[in-house]
């Protein structure tokens, strides 16, 4: 069975490279619907896949990272970064360029962490992510799954790399969520929510 849950969220961003010189040249932003799509053959003790009230944790508060922020390229010009930066108290910087497609790879690696180190209380079992949509405008969008999350051709995401602004960290819950994540660490949800 598959379930889905959308999040939404404004974001700031430049796509150097890209055809469309607008987009290449220009700093501009969009209202962005993330589609998470998890899986499962099991259903929990409620008779859910997976309680859309865990996905109000770490799920969210990492989709809500990105709102109300720039999201930079840690290969862009590195004044351009320090500017943005220095300009902006809520920022995300990426090993890759933030395009719709990159966004969609780099929020199924985050969630895919997230979901591995939550830990489970209420008989959920083999839940898995099937797949993020990221919808950049009303008519486009990119899907990915676990191939194109992890494909060494569309180039590797070390989540190690990924930097979230001081800001952005301490409207977290747990200001340490993502040094955990990063280091694997179980993330406990709380009894109720």
């Amino acid at each position: 069975m598959i379930i889905r849950k959308l999040f939404k969220f404004e974001n700031a961003h430049i796509v150097r490279m890209c055809t469309t010189r607008r987009c290449s040249e220009n700093i501009h932003g969009h209202s962005y619907k993330v589609e998470v799509l998890l899986e499962s053959n099991y259903l929990d003790n409620g008779q859910m896949v997976y309680d859309f009230g865990l996905t109000k944790l770490y799920i969210k508060e990492i989709i809500d990272a990105f709102d109300h922020a720039i999201t930079l390229w840690q290969k862009d010009d590195s004044s351009y970064i320090e500017a943005m930066q220095k300009h902006s108290n809520r920022w995300v910087l990426l090993p890759v360029s933030p395009s719709a497609e990159q966004f969609a790879r780099v929020f199924f690696l985050l969630i895919e962490r997230i979901l591995t180190c939550t830990e489970k209380k209420n008989g959920e079992k083999e839940v898995r992510l099937h797949s993020v949509i990221v919808h950049e405008t009303d008519t486009g969008y990119a899907q990915a799954f676990y191939e194109d999350a992890h494909s060494e051709i569309m180039g590797k995401i070390d989540l190690k790399e990924i930097r979230f602004s001081n800001q952005v960290k301490k409207e977290w819950r747990d200001p340490q969520m993502w040094e955990k994540l990063v280091a694997g660490e179980r993330l406990v949800a709380p009894e109720t929510i």
